[in-house]
């Protein structure tokens, strides 16, 4: 009997393989067909469907309709996607693995919820719940031979902070407590005597407020570089890209973009960045240097340019690139931490800040500039856009340039007068919606007032000008889910439920838009990804549902079934469950 059994077992085996052998000589190798769905294309407006898409291996070869593709490509193996929908890979044009790195693995106490994978960190709002929560979270996990960073502050919500307070809450435990914003961080005693650094270090810094161990803009950014080795410790980074790179596929992205690299140490975070692509995750990462963070590394902005000519030829990889001739600057200070330039005071009588000191501002935009450069510009406030648009007037008359792409980044909020002449001077847009959504309701009482408060960042009088605009989540300032970001876009609702500035609402085409082909256009590489046509990259990803055809208000609630990258299949199997998300 165990001999017949055994018999059988190799029976079907090989029957098996000669199926799977057929099965393989009737299509070509590495030709796909998708079909059977819906599939947006993203490349026409007016005819965004097709019926049809085919891939071989890498690269899309057809695009249209069902028999025509049959007639072309008899030989590509079938994928009937049903129910679901296929569109182009989403694109995050701005995120910060470094600030994943840090955030991700170590405890997150903001004022709203944050899901990630396996696990919810709840929101928390209140000065007392936060004292609170704080105690707890030092006494349970801090270690008084360890830095323990904290991210989400942000004293609208959670009230007054200082150095004295950590030392109370925390004792001989050395704590980093790093604003919402990322851009602002406190340090207790313990913290400040484990770093070695001195008031001295900090001689002339205005941004430094050293008896309430605050360093806020200037003053975080000269801090950093100090930082650098706890920030950059191998194992708890490498846990934080690699949640980073689990949230990229669960939300369907096949490409980001980092506009700003580095943030403290250029050769420990590409290192670490490799580490992570080494392993061949299912997505492209692309680099845009920081112009400001180099110009103190290097020693000067010439210096800094000439190191970034050398980026390309000397650290791309088969999924790391630096972008040619693009660079990222710094003008006004966060919109998370209330210190963006405002043409108009602060109703409780506080100044924004600037992160560039303005005469460096200027040399830095137009070296760039003369030099040919795609200028990436962070510009929250309505006077710190307009700085920029200032200087850029300058460098335009005395060297005119066409196609120049200047892109400004966040652009938290400005008047529709000003998106005219954004448009008129051929600058581009890449936006954060989400901070309508989290801000809108507490700054339109503490700080901005109703009238602008309610009318953060003004998406449509971007989109009525046809201004080409990307959406990015500049993570951690936003959830890595471009479906939340085309959500926020479309319905303009707030975390309070509050429908604010219904007149800046945009369609759901103008969004979709925004995060594939004009998220490309945002990197210039609109010719390779963003869209599904022929010659451009197998960067797909399938949804549950399509967002033209469902309630605007239920996209954000679209689940990712899978991502196609360069033709092969990542399955997303937390969404793939029954109640996955």
């Amino acid at each position: 009997m165990k001999t017949i059994f055994q018999l059988l077992f190799v029976a079907t085996i090989f029957i098996g393989c000669r199926e799977e052998k057929k099965e393989s000589e009737n299509y070509d190798k590495g030709l796909v067909k998708y079909y059977g769905g819906d599939i947006i294309t993203m490349a026409d407006s007016k005819n965004y469907m097709v019926e049809a898409v085919v891939s071989s291996y890498d690269k899309i070869v057809f695009v249209g309709s069902e028999s025509e593709a049959n007639k072309m490509y008899p030989k590509a193996k079938p994928h009937r996607l049903g129910r679901n929908t296929l569109m182009p890979g989403f694109i995050e044009p701005h995120v910060h693995p470094s600030l994943a790195a840090t955030m991700l693995p170590n405890e997150i106490m903001a004022p709203y919820d944050w899901v990630l994978p396996g696990e919810v960190k709840k929101g928390i709002d209140g000065h007392d719940n936060y004292i609170k929560r704080l105690k707890e979270v030092v006494s349970k996990k801090g270690n008084k031979d360890q830095f323990f960073f904290i991210w989400g502050y942000h004293q609208l919500w959670h009230g007054d902070m200082s150095r004295e307070l950590l030392n109370e809450l925390a004792g001989d435990v050395p704590v980093g407590l790093i604003h919402r914003s990322f851009h602002e961080i406190f340090l207790n005693d313990a913290a400040i005597a484990l770093l070695g650094i001195k008031k001295e270090d900090f001689k002339g810094n205005v941004q430094v407020d050293w008896e309430r161990g605050h360093f806020f803009e200037g003053g975080w950014l000269a801090l950093v570089p100090k930082m650098a080795p706890i920030m950059l410790e191998p194992n708890r980074y490498m846990k934080g890209l690699g949640i980073m790179s689990q949230l990229i596929q669960k939300n369907g992205i096949t490409t980001i973009a980092e506009p700003g690299f580095p943030s403290s140490d250029f050769n420990g975070e590409y290192q670490l960045l490799k580490k992570l692509m080494d392993t061949k995750p299912p997505y492209d990462v692309y680099l845009i240097p920081s112009g400001t963070q180099l110009y103190g590394m290097k020693g000067g902005n010439k210096e800094a340019m000439s190191f970034m000519e050398t980026l390309a030829d000397t650290y791309d990889t088969e999924n790391i690139h630096f972008l040619p001739k693009q660079v990222k600057l710094f003008s006004d200070g966060a919109i998370y931490s209330q210190l963006m330039q405002m043409k108009e005071a602060y109703e409780d009588g506080h100044n924004g800040e600037w992160m560039t000191p303005l005469p460096l501002f200027q040399k830095q935009i137009s070296m760039y500039w003369e030099n040919g450069y795609k200028i990436h510009v962070h510009s929250n406030g309505d006077k710190g856009i307009q700085q920029v648009l200032d200087y850029l007037e300058i460098d335009q008359k005395n060297k005119p340039r066409i196609d120049h792409r200047f892109t400004l980044h966040h652009m938290g909020y400005f008047s529709d007068e000003m998106a005219q002449q954004i448009a008129d001077m051929g600058v581009e847009a890449s936006v954060n919606p989400y901070y309508l959504w989290a801000l809108a309701d507490k700054y339109s009482s503490n700080g901005l007032g109703k009238a602008r408060g309610e009318y953060l960042v003004r998406i449509n009088s971007l989109a009525k000008r046809n201004i080409p605009t990307s959406y990015h989540s500049d993570f951690s300032m936003a959830p890595m889910e471009p479906l939340t970001l085309a959500w926020t876009a479309i319905n303009r609702v707030t975390s309070q439920n509050s429908k604010l500035s219904q007149d800046q609402k945009v369609d759901v085409y103008t969004a979709m838009k925004a995060i594939t082909i004009d998220a490309a256009r945002t990197l210039n590489l609109e010719n390779k990804i963003g869209s599904l046509e022929k010659g451009k990259k197998a960067n797909f990803v399938i949804l549950d549902s399509n967002p033209f055809k469902i309630d605007p208000i239920k996209i954000k609630d679209i689940k990712v079934k899978a991502t196609i990258f360069e033709g092969d299949f990542n399955i997303i199997k937390s969404n793939n469950l029954k109640g996955g998300r």
